[in-house]
């Protein structure tokens, strides 16, 4: 049994866990959401002084909850990239410190290979290969997970990402922030086929589509020019559930393709906005019409959560990776450069 303390810093959620194999023992969250919501999105120094603030009481408590010595654990896992730098730092400049005085190795965690793990913590007999669609505020691609947990991209969006549309289209219908959450819930009492918005599209050199790649940002463009057009009072329901049909279809279309073409029949869903409810649903049936298994974690591990990061801790440390103290925080980071995060022993 691998046992991991796991740290998480990478945004505005300040998260601690202890995770054996990929079971959770204990895990505490600290959002943010409120100290943000005034400026209709997230303030990196603002995100780093509260994960500041909270991160050592976030690790009283969950070592509380556990009873266990940071002797006792294994290895220590923390988020160190892609995400803001300021905020990231935190968490390693903790992690690193724990790491010397416990004398326990140091796993740097690739914060979209933490997502794609939480699919572990649902389902803990899942192992690859398997697809994984990431969809979140800043990313959204789509990634076969070969043997070995090794990464293959096959599809990404060429602009906004499906989290930063959601919020841009909501900030456009005077909702507030984070947009993901309110579209969802203000859908649900709108008509999805009112209004016919594009499905953005990547053209290839030689002719036709990109069979996996996406763009939002003409979808976003579209919903702008529709408000500017329609009378008063907008009818806001509609255009959310509008726009949110569209990219559930967008991305519904694109990850069963990819599945069938690549022979997987597991789909994992992974990221904040696999919390919306009508992604989850539109996938699940889709996928099971094509004999897809989908799994989806539940919505506490949707978003940025410890306990991910401390599964995929476990994965690492029990293949014999490691980081060294020098290890450094980075804004950007490709999941076919995790390797790069690592000395092995």
């Amino acid at each position: 049994m691998t046992t991991i303390l796991a740290i998480e810093t990478s945004c505005d959620e300040t998260a601690v866990a202890v995770v054996q194999n990929r079971c959770v023992l204990a895990e505490a969250v600290a959002s943010q959401i409120a100290q943000h919501q005034v400026y209709g999105g997230v303030v990196p120094e603002l995100a780093s002084r509260q994960h500041l603030e909270g991160i050592n009481l976030l690790l009283q408590q969950v070592q509380k909850q556990t009873g266990l010595s940071w002797g006792d654990v294994d290895g220590i896992a923390v988020t160190c990239a892609p995400g803001l730098v300021g905020a990231l730092n935190i968490g390693l400049a903790a992690a690193k410190t724990l790491a010397v005085l416990y004398q326990r190795p140091l796993v740097g965690i690739h914060h979209l290979e933490g997502h794609i793990c939480a699919a572990y913590l649902t389902e803990p007999t899942l192992e690859p290969p398997f697809l994984c669609l990431l969809v979140s505020g800043g990313h959204t691609s789509l990634v076969a997970v070969r043997d070995g947990q090794t990464y293959d991209p096959l599809g990404q969006t060429r602009d906004d990402a499906v989290g930063e549309a959601f919020d841009k289209v909501a900030r456009l219908l005077g909702l507030g922030y984070p947009g993901g959450p309110l579209i969802d819930r203000l859908a649900q009492t709108g008509n999805p086929h009112t209004f016919a918005l594009p499905e953005g599209k990547i053209s290839l050199p030689g002719g036709g589509y990109h069979p996996y790649d996406m763009s939002f940002s003409g979808l976003k463009t579209a919903v702008r020019r529709l408000v500017e057009q329609l009378p008063s009072p907008l009818p806001v329901a509609d255009v959310a559930a509008s726009f949110q049909y569209t990219v559930v279809q967008a991305l519904t279309r694109r990850a069963i393709r990819c599945a069938l073409a690549e022979g997987l029949t597991t789909l994992v869903v992974a990221g904040g906005v696999a919390a919306n409810r009508e992604l989850r649903q539109t996938m699940t049936t889709t996928a099971a019409q094509h004999g897809i298994r989908v799994i989806i974690p539940p919505m506490k591990y949707c978003t940025d959560n410890a306990a991910m990061i401390g599964c995929a801790g476990v994965l690492r440390l029990t293949q014999g990776h490691h980081s060294p103290l020098h290890l450094t925080s980075q804004s950007r980071l490709s999941l076919t450069e995790i390797s790069t995060l690592y000395v092995k022993d």
